[in-house]
């Protein structure tokens, strides 16, 4: 039997929510303050997973101004079909508000807003057997609405408070048989995250919690995935239940970080004496009984396409001026819109990280700009790899202080700049304590989750300029809800960029093993 490895969708791809079409699977997941918004994949089996857009594609949809902080913006979206509509709907923390979205196709195009004037976040849509559309949000209070206007009929009404955890949220109802499954998270989206189920005969209730709570969670072990928690459930073909949520991977000495954010990973469900029964997530699984691999993506975008892929983003708006694939054809040029990446507004278009060992390069002509790559948690957390006037530099912002850690002189003209990411050999040594009889340091590891080296190519061989420690572009010294954004930028001027290449250089999981 085909196995597959977890994460499915690795990388910064939080609060995954999944319906099925016929033998199609579609997903969708949290964006906060990028632009485009909610990326939505598509799959054959759950394990393979092609990103085929972004729900919210247009400004008009996600209004994001300059005032939204990182790890703002769009929230827990769920996804769901209903007579022959694809329906998105999703929190916009800047307005505090949840709106819906439809299609009819899931690569779109999708609708314009439709808002709801509900209490609470991470929104759910369900359907009854009258046809009756619930709408239910954090804190598990349910509503039902209007699908075409979003006014509410009836509600909201409180169906259950859960086990006590902090933080009830997440919720999405199921009418499988003759009951209605509330399925909702608690203990906060860290390292207490957990999954508890309910069920009542009406979406009215009552609701009777499930005989063991919590159906999942990793709290309080030593798994290497941990935060499980922000579940969907989906049923596949064959009959068989699968579970999507969202875990971390953390890496270095305690308490441990995360860098590149909370990813989605599959689980299967078993039922028992009617209650779906989770668990735990594994770093390999059975694969589902259908099996679908998808082609490698290529490594490298040399921006010859028409438009950008959808896996690029941008913090809070990508304005039409400030981005150009046809100024000059086969090249992507930037135009500076703001004077630094350390306060919102500036031009930068980047991709989710989603290896922790990995290398990314990419062909720069600068110009007169100031331009460069940078590796991204928020404003106050990045590491920049520039050029400008002749000289590379590496730049350093870790909060409150920012540093040029390194500068070599660049011949004028187009340039490549590397940056890699390893998880051994770190900076500093990671090890302390005795020797083993070879030398080598053994004990426990002090260190933090990796380490960035950033390079310029000269006569095609890198050429090292840095290597910084990555503990300082983690969720642990950062906060928030994001992980790393990796891409180029420009802060002066205009530069364009001949291809951007991100490939894995360690064993990660991909989803793809035969």
């Amino acid at each position: 039997m085909p196995s597959f490895d977890n994460p499915v969708v690795p990388g910064f791809h939080p609060d995954p929510s999944v319906c099925r079409v016929g033998e199609d699977y579609y997903l969708v997941c949290s964006s906060f303050e990028y632009f485009p918004g909610v990326p939505i994949f598509h799959s054959r089996d759950l394990v393979h997973w092609r990103q085929i857009g972004n729900v919210l594609d247009r400004p008009s949809q996600l209004p994001l101004p300059p005032r939204v902080p990182a790890s703002g913006g769009i929230y827990a979206p769920t996804i769901r079909h209903h007579g022959g509509l694809f329906y998105m709907i999703t929190t916009n923390m800047d307005s505090e508000r949840n709106f819906f979205v439809t299609a009819e196709r899931p690569g779109g195009p999708w609708s314009d807003p439709v808002w709801l004037d509900l209490p609470g976040i991470d929104p759910d849509l369900a359907w009854d057997d009258d046809g009756e559309c619930w709408c239910t949000t954090s804190g598990n209070r349910t509503t039902r609405i209007d699908p075409s206007s979003g006014k509410a009929l009836e509600g909201p009404i409180p169906i259950w408070s859960g086990t006590g955890g902090r933080y009830p949220e997440a919720p999405h109802l199921f009418h499988i048989g003759e009951w209605w499954y509330l399925l909702m998270s608690e203990g906060g989206t860290e390292r207490a995250h957990a999954v508890s189920i309910a069920r009542a005969r009406s979406p009215r209730g009552p609701f009777e919690p499930g005989p063991v709570n919590p159906i999942l969670t990793h709290r309080g072990t030593a798994r290497p995935i941990q935060s499980t928690g922000h579940a969907d459930m989906v049923c596949a073909p064959d009959g068989t239940w699968w579970m999507i949520l969202l875990a971390t991977r953390n890496h270095g000495f305690t308490p441990e970080f995360q860098v590149l954010g909370r990813e989605t990973f599959l689980t299967p469900v078993r039922w028992a004496d009617g209650w779906p029964v989770a668990g735990p997530v594994e770093e390999r699984h059975e694969a589902p009984a259908s099996w679908h691999p998808l082609p490698t993506p290529p490594a490298r975008d040399d921006f010859d396409a028409a438009g950008l892929a959808p896996c690029w983003i941008s913090p809070r708006a990508r304005p039409d001026g400030s981005w150009s694939l046809t100024e000059r054809p086969g090249w992507l040029t930037l135009h500076a819109t703001g004077p630094t990446l350390d306060r919102p507004g500036h031009t930068f278009v980047g991709r989710r990280q989603q290896h922790h060992d990995c290398r990314f390069r990419v062909r720069l002509d600068p110009g007169s700009g100031r331009a460069g790559v940078s590796v991204r948690l928020d404003e106050a957390h990045h590491y920049d790899l520039e050029v400008h006037e002749g000289v590379a530099s590496v730049n350093a912002r870790i909060g409150p202080l920012r540093q040029t850690v390194a500068r070599r002189a660049v011949p004028p003209g187009p340039v490549t700049l590397v940056v890699e990411d390893r998880t051994t050999d770190l900076l500093p040594p990671s090890l302390v304590g005795p020797v083993d009889a070879d030398g080598e340091p053994v004990g426990v590891g002090v260190g933090g989750p990796d380490t960035l080296g950033f390079s310029v190519e000269v006569d095609g061989v890198p050429a090292l300029l840095a290597e910084l420690d990555g503990r300082y572009l983690s969720t642990e010294v950062a906060t928030g809800f994001t992980g790393r954004v990796v891409g180029m930028y420009v802060t002066e001027g205009s530069a364009a960029f001949d291809w951007f290449e991100y490939e894995a250089t360690g064993h990660a999981p991909d989803g793809r093993r035969p």
